[in-house]
């Protein structure tokens, strides 16, 4: 881990496995939530509904870092599944994917950043409990265990974890690999890994950082059936973004 500034940590870790494309590095940022907090970001908020790559809604937005917030459907807005803050809807369908981020509690005593699983946890209950709430695919159960089956396509992958003592985790893999084996490989990893969802996949997997006068761009590539190669280099255009901002001591 390299500390960019107190609270926020940058991490480079080879993968026990070897991908047949780039550097086989997981790059994880690691934010503590005393001095860090999520914003969740629609393009579909908006009049003029525009959409950036994560580099420029995090320089556009005054955010810390940034990083996709869920795979969106063809119109180009709507996230995939539920997606809300307290000022705005973005998609009001709760499908059937178990796990869901939940940040902005309207107790500012609970837990400022969790991740529903709705195999463990009553998410009538913490619906009403927290403002912002970002439902996609899980990785890591409630329990601990790799949720993805063993399949042969693989990808660029962004993801959003938990880690033990709550800190929030970007993480992001250009190296293609299947979901299930990056999952073992997470798990693996000396990182306490707690929770985690899939947020995109292939070259829309993005993550950004400016902090502590460094600047991080990671941009995905490879994805079976389109892009089968480690060449890109265009940071597409995304309409949902989850930002860290620093808290106001």
């Amino acid at each position: 881990w390299t500390t960019l500034e107190q609270g926020l940590e940058l991490g480079n870790f080879q993968a026990p496995k070897k991908s047949d494309f780039g550097d086989s590095l997981i790059r994880i940022l690691r934010a503590d939530t005393t001095a860090f907090a999520l914003r969740l970001l629609n393009a579909s908020s908006s009049n003029q509904k525009k959409r950036w790559s994560v580099k420029n809604w995090v320089k556009n937005k005054g955010l810390i870092a940034g990083i996709n917030a869920s795979m969106y459907q063809r119109n180009g807005l709507s996230s995939v599944s539920y997606m809300k803050t307290r000022q705005h809807t973005n998609n009001v369908w709760v499908s059937k994917d178990k796990t869901l981020l939940a940040f902005d509690p309207i107790d500012k005593n609970r837990q400022p950043v969790r991740i529903i699983d709705r195999d463990c946890d009553d998410f009538g209950v913490l619906r009403k409990q927290y403002q912002t709430l970002v439902q996609s695919i899980r990785m890591v159960s409630c329990h601990g265990e790799n949720m993805w089956h063993q399949q042969k396509k693989m990808w660029s992958t962004a993801a959003v974890g938990i880690d033990e003592q709550g800190r929030i985790l970007f993480i992001h893999v250009r190296s293609p690999y299947t979901t299930h084996d990056l999952i073992d490989m997470l798990l693996q990893l000396p990182i306490g890994l707690k929770q985690a969802m899939h947020v995109e996949g292939g070259a829309d997997a993005q993550l950004y950082i400016r902090a502590g006068n460094q600047e991080h761009d990671f941009i995905g590539s490879y994805s079976t059936g389109s892009r089968e190669h480690d060449e890109n280099s265009y940071s597409h255009p995304v309409p949902n973004v989850l930002g860290l901002v620093r808290l106001n001591k």
